[in-house]
């Protein structure tokens, strides 16, 4: 009794500092959303946080040590519980409808639409040429132009989507990697000619070229100077944008290619520490950029295993973080993330199906704890979604947000011995990935010598051979079919956008100093060919110069030479 009484007093004790340590600063920072939260019985109080101390009778010593070892409190390391003390408690997580298409004028109005709606964060999607560093009038476009994504050739088609959007208080996400340092220069000149210190800037450049090797494919250069742009824009961002999250590590497309929740994870956090050593070997300090690191993450289907995914993940990268690469700062363990509903779990058979799936993955993620949020449209399995299709699942978002009570409570699963389990044991199999790549000499030659690929190639068999003899069940599909054929209302891209475009660009190039841009564009490539020379500046100078994306890109694919499988630099 004496032994389990001494238990309860420090766990009760350790709450109490937490409350005053990390609780309280952050309160009276940010107040919480309101005085009181209560459950739908207005009697019924709900703290902030439970832990065992709440459970009736005296606490196990044993399974009390093991809980300060492997939760803790929200907001303290090893941050199992959430990287916030108070989490939604405080500012809800943003909400972030994954859109762009056709014109930049088109996806501006997109945008405008959405926050009129409640949207509280941009998220933009670029068609294929500017994801792989082409403009509008390349041949290779041709077909392509607005049809997955907005088409951004130019800083005059950046200045038309970003146009009436208040810089200093909508986060812009971008996904972007290949060409995102210059992308993101876009949005720096943008800022500049509105008024908006680049310093106040806030939003985030995927940038993350290592999993477009292993999943995606939206690749220009090398894996050499790929690495090289990207932890150049680290030091750009480290001292002048310092809000902006330098790159989005990116488990989602892996995901989507077919990996499992295990393999998400693993091959997400070994990539993360290839970008980390890498920046290290570059002279940078770890603690100089380690906050501006984010992550991206998929919500899939199996409901408890996503909500232990999230949990894992954040514990082991703050061991890897702090253990590892011996970073000092706190802020530099967290691993903050972005979640997006899954893709390919979407059906083109009975789309409104998809609206129940979006829901049950999106709330995953709110259980899980992340920082922002995409929900899929249902209409996605068959085109870019419609207008109404994206209303929809904004208010799954919203409805989560405000009807159900889920962002009351920190970690609210926390505690269930099935789901402190399978957080352990994700942890446990991602470790094996890691340790398994870490022998290979880490996640770059990993990826060249096809392992990663391999590994996500046979779970995506296994997963489809399931499907296929119905032992995994997708409603619609494969049982409870039915004969509908009616296929809702679609979004189509007008062909006339890509000629639109072209016009454009042939109306700037007619209309700028080209000899400006050509000295500029020679810079740019004397620099490229020097191995320590920062580009961020340049590119800066560029795009205001009115280089165009292509022009910048195809001057450093004139230095750095263009990747293709097996050509690894």
């Amino acid at each position: 009794m004496a032994e389990t009484a001494k238990t309860h007093n420090k766990l009760a004790a350790l709450k109490r500092a937490w409350q005053d340590e990390t609780l309280a600063p952050v309160t009276k920072r940010f107040p919480e959303r309101r005085k009181r939260f209560t459950t739908s019985s207005d009697t019924i109080e709900v703290a902030t946080v439970y832990t065992p101390e709440e459970w009736p009778g005296d606490p196990d010593p044993a399974q009390a040590a093991a809980y300060m070892e492997k939760l803790g409190l929200p907001g303290d390391y090893p941050f199992t519980r959430g990287v916030q003390p108070n989490l939604y408690r405080g500012r809800l997580w943003t909400m972030r409808q994954y859109a762009g298409f056709g014109s930049a004028s088109e996806s501006n109005q997109r945008y405008h639409y959405l926050i009129a709606q409640g949207q509280t964060g941009l998220s933009v999607a670029f068609d294929l040429p500017t994801q792989i560093g082409y403009d509008a009038d390349h041949d290779f476009a041709l077909g392509e132009v607005g049809k997955v994504g907005v088409s951004i050739s130019s800083l005059a088609d950046m200045r038309t989507l970003l146009a009436g959007i208040p810089l200093d208080k909508v986060s812009i996400s971008m996904t972007i990697n290949a060409p995102a340092a210059v992308l993101l220069a876009m949005v720096i000149a943008v800022a500049k000619e509105t008024g908006v210190p680049v310093s106040q800037l806030r939003g985030t450049v995927q940038n993350d070229i290592l999993k477009e090797y292993i999943a995606r494919g939206t690749y220009i250069f090398p894996p050499g100077p790929s690495m090289r742009l990207i932890t150049d824009l680290f030091r750009f961002c480290a001292a002048e944008v310092p809000k902006w999250n330098t790159i989005s590590i990116s488990g989602y497309h892996m995901r989507e290619a077919g990996s499992t929740a295990v393999q998400e994870v693993a091959f997400t956090l070994a990539n993360a520490i290839e970008y980390v050593q890498q920046a290290i070997d570059a002279g940078l300090d770890v603690d100089r950029f380690a906050d501006q690191l984010s992550f991206f993450f998929n919500a899939h289907n199996n409901f408890l295993e996503e909500v232990a995914k999230f949990r894992a993940a954040r514990r082991l990268w703050a061991k890897i973080m702090r253990e590892r690469f011996g970073a000092q700062k706190a802020e530099s363990w967290r691993l903050r993330f972005h979640t997006q509903t899954g893709g390919s779990t979407l059906t083109a058979q009975q789309p409104d199906n998809n609206v129940v799936r979006v829901t049950v993955q999106a709330l995953s993620a709110v259980l899980g704890g992340t920082q922002s949020l995409h929900t899929n449209s249902r209409d996605e399995a068959l085109a870019l979604p419609t207008e109404k299709a994206v209303e929809i699942a904004l208010r799954t978002q919203q409805i989560l947000a405000y009807e159900n009570g889920v962002g009351d409570v920190v970690d609210p699963l926390g505690g269930s011995y099935y789901i402190e389990w399978l957080t352990d044991e994700i942890e446990r199999q991602a470790q094996a990935y890691i340790d398994r790549i870490d022998g290979m000499g880490g996640a770059l030659r990993a990826v060249e010598e096809g392992f990663v690929q391999r590994e996500i190639q046979e779970a995506a068999y296994q997963t489809q051979r399931a499907i296929e003899s119905a032992e995994q069940v997708v409603v619609g599909v494969n049982r409870f079919q039915s004969d509908e054929t009616a296929i809702p209302d679609l979004l189509r891209v007008d062909e006339r956008v890509q000629t639109a475009q072209v016009e454009a660009l042939a109306r700037l190039r007619a209309a700028r100093d080209n000899g400006a841009v050509q000295a500029i564009l020679a810079r740019i490539g004397q620099a490229a060919s020097q191995p320590d020379a920062p580009l961020m500046p340049l590119l800066v100078e560029a795009v205001e110069a009115e280089a165009t994306l292509g022009e910048i890109c195809d001057t450093l694919r004139g230095v750095f030479g263009e990747y293709a499988p097996g050509n690894w630099v």
